[in-house]
């Protein structure tokens, strides 16, 4: 089972959008956020002086941006930064509480971080060409992996989405705890897709059997026939000659999403997605799950 973590968050200027630090119990990792209107006191900060990595969030035209970048001393780049780039407003900085991290794993996690901002697509990155991670060893690897996976759960909680993509690997092991399964099929329209519950989001599973054309007409549907058309440019759906097919697992943030990407119309997520097995809807599953609470 996952056990739960705790996250330890300090508002050094007493209000949440200043000065912050981020840490979880039993990890040496250290986040620093810095707006760009208080650079100057954050960059007093000891762990500004820290080897690190540390990342540019802001907008430009309209679309998040962001840059990726390491230093020995993260303060001297994010200086320079501060005169040569105009689009962003906030800077994070990620380091270690003793500051044992070296030239080659910040290296490493400069990498690793585009390569998982990419494949988010969440923010286009001010990034001119990737970087290639540095050579570590087997253990050092493994390290800097376990740093990473603690930042995308830290960085979400900070309101951070740069690196949340709602992509889901194929799971190898299966769960103790399986995971509460749903079916949306329709014979007439060709639909036959399965999804799981992850957490707060709900995951179609790839090979799931989606309508091949959009024929909502409403002017609300425009979002999602919007995220139905990016799915079909990043590949995530593909379309042949009769239906749209999940080449992957892909994780929604509200059941109605998923329900309209499937059907191709607006749609109501808790009334078309049905318990497997049992055949709730989604809102009867929902209720049944809250009976046994008090009054």
């Amino acid at each position: 089972m996952t056990r739960g973590r705790s996250l330890e968050l300090y508002f050094a200027d007493g209000t949440p959008d200043g000065i912050l630090t981020a840490e979880v119990f039993g990890w040496t990792g250290h986040v620093l956020r810095i707006p760009r209107l208080r650079l100057a006191d954050g960059l007093r900060r000891p762990e500004a002086g820290f080897t690190g990595a540390y990342l540019l969030l802001g907008e430009q035209d309209g679309r998040p941006r962001a840059y990726v970048g390491e230093a020995e001393s993260v303060v001297a780049r994010i200086r320079s930064h501060d005169a040569q780039k105009d689009w962003w407003s906030e800077a994070l900085i990620l380091t270690t509480s003793a500051d044992n991290l070296h030239k080659a794993h910040v290296r490493y996690i400069e990498a690793r971080l585009v390569q998982l901002a990419r494949a988010a697509g969440n923010a286009d990155l001010d990034n001119g060409n990737d970087p290639l991670p540095a050579s570590l060893t087997e253990a050092q690897r493994a390290n800097m992996e376990e740093f990473l996976d603690m930042l995308r759960m830290v960085l979400p909680a900070l309101g951070v989405t740069l690196l949340d993509s709602a992509r889901r690997p194929a799971q190898d092991v299966a769960p103790t705890d399986p995971a509460p399964m749903f079916v949306l099929q329709s014979a007439r329209i060709g639909v036959d897709c399965r999804a799981r519950l992850d957490g707060a989001r709900l995951t179609v599973l790839e090979g799931s059997v989606a309508r091949r054309d959009w024929v909502g007409l409403g002017e609300h549907d425009y979002g999602y026939k919007a995220l139905r058309a990016r799915l079909i440019d990043e590949g995530v759906l593909r379309t042949g000659e009769s239906h749209a097919m999940f080449t992957q697992d892909y994780a929604f943030n509200s059941p109605s999403a998923a329900a309209a990407v499937v059907t191709g119309r607006a749609a109501n997520g808790r009334v078309e997605w049905r318990a497997e097995p049992g055949g709730q809807t989604l809102a009867d599953w929902e209720a049944e799950q809250l009976k046994d609470l008090p009054e």
